[in-house]
């Protein structure tokens, strides 16, 4: 594999990892929320107004601000991977996600297409966001037929999020028009026709039957999240081809903030376009024959290849061994260092600019955070 056995070197870089972001002294009063790769701060009433009025964030005086922290994590079929050595990250990854992210949303709102719940920046790992009230939705758009869509269509499925497909098309070709295939974000219970699971499949009738379940504040807002979803997949779809990428397909969250008028307005939250919540190919090996995956479904094959039995990590009904080959088995440093790069080089294609490593980023948000906002006692 090439990689080095020197303890020395894999430490440095091990310690330029934020694999735990949920243990910063930040000053809050509730509990700090972790997910697979970001941690959520929600800050005290007193600092949150001390904040919007510091700083001149465009919210109400009251509004609920938290500090979101992302992570250099791994988490791939819905475990969390490591590495040898305590390398349990992919260096760079955070910066790379976030300013990827940073970069289309920036995009969004000069093109007018609708805010998000970023406020500020405070380091490259760090965002201050709004409290939103989430679209309870997996908003997804795809542009080629791949991944679990192609094994289902291959399997003879030709209806997708009541939508039908028609036949007689081939793996990884591009898809006549745009396909929103929506589904569950979260386990919904009580709404007809939906399985009460994550990630369900669901049909945009079920949407509108059900428009409240959903958070939706009107049916109408049904059609704006479909332009917004739309829109914002060919502003990015634009300008990875003037890079020579390829966006195949994607996610996006939808959330409902309200600005300092008090107006509710619908917003682009959580990531959007980033390697880990799309997938690019390389347009270049595309064209060539080749699919060259430039976002975590490259990790993905990896793993497959990597274990015995890839079943484990694709059948549902194994997730109890699942979660014990991703606890029990530490993965060879260069299979993340490849993810690292993968990440780096698609973040620096896409901002322009290079992803500077942190020497050690906790003690850098630490101290941002302590001197230039007052958070941390």
């Amino acid at each position: 594999m090439g990689h080095s056995n020197n303890p020395d070197v894999n430490n440095t870089l091990a310690n330029k990892v934020l694999a735990v972001n949920d243990d910063l002294p930040i000053r809050t009063d509730k509990p700090v929320h972790s997910g697979k790769v970001r941690s959520v701060y929600w800050l005290t009433e007193a600092d949150s107004k001390r904040l919007i009025s510091e700083k001149g964030y465009d919210v109400p005086a009251d509004s609920p601000l938290a500090i979101m922290v992302i992570s250099d994590r791994i988490s791939a079929f819905d475990c969390i991977w490591r590495g040898e050595g305590g390398m349990n990250g992919v260096p760079g990854k955070g910066a790379a996600l976030n300013a990827v992210s940073n970069h289309w949303f920036k995009l969004f709102k000069e093109k007018g297409l609708a805010d998000s719940h970023i406020l500020d920046i405070p380091h490259p790992f760090v965002w201050i966001v709004q409290k939103a009230k989430p679209v309870k939705i997996e908003a997804i758009a795809r542009q080629y037929i791949t991944g679990s869509m192609w094994r289902a269509y291959a399997n003879g499925e030709r209806e997708f999020c009541g939508i039908k497909i028609a036949d007689g098309l081939s793996k990884d070709q591009k898809l006549p028009e745009l396909l929103i295939t929506p589904s569950t974000k979260g386990i919904l219970t009580g709404i007809p026709g939906v399985p009460e699971q994550d990630d369900a499949n669901i049909t945009r009738q079920n949407i509108e039957d059900n428009f409240a379940d959903f958070n939706f504040k009107s049916v109408d807002d049904i059609n704006l999240y479909e332009k917004l979803l739309k829109d914002g997949f060919k502003v990015i779809s634009d300008q990875l081809e003037k890079i020579d990428q390829i966006f195949v397909d994607t996610k996006f969250e939808f959330g409902y903030v309200t600005d300092r008028s008090g107006q509710e307005k619908l917003i682009y939250m959580d990531e959007v376009g980033t390697p880990d919540s799309s997938r690019i190919w390389d347009g270049p090996s595309q064209r060539a024959g080749r699919i060259v995956e430039k976002s975590k479904e490259a990790f993905r094959q990896q793993l497959l290849n990597h274990f015995p039995d890839p079943d484990i990590l694709l059948n549902k009904d194994r997730m109890q061994e699942r979660t014990a080959l991703a606890t029990d088995n530490v993965l060879p440093v260069e299979l993340l260092m490849e993810v690292s790069r993968t990440y780096i080089d698609i973040a620096e294609k896409i901002t322009g600019e290079k992803i500077q490593l942190s020497e050690n980023p906790k003690t850098e948000i630490v101290s941002i955070l302590r001197d230039n906002y007052g958070l941390i006692d």
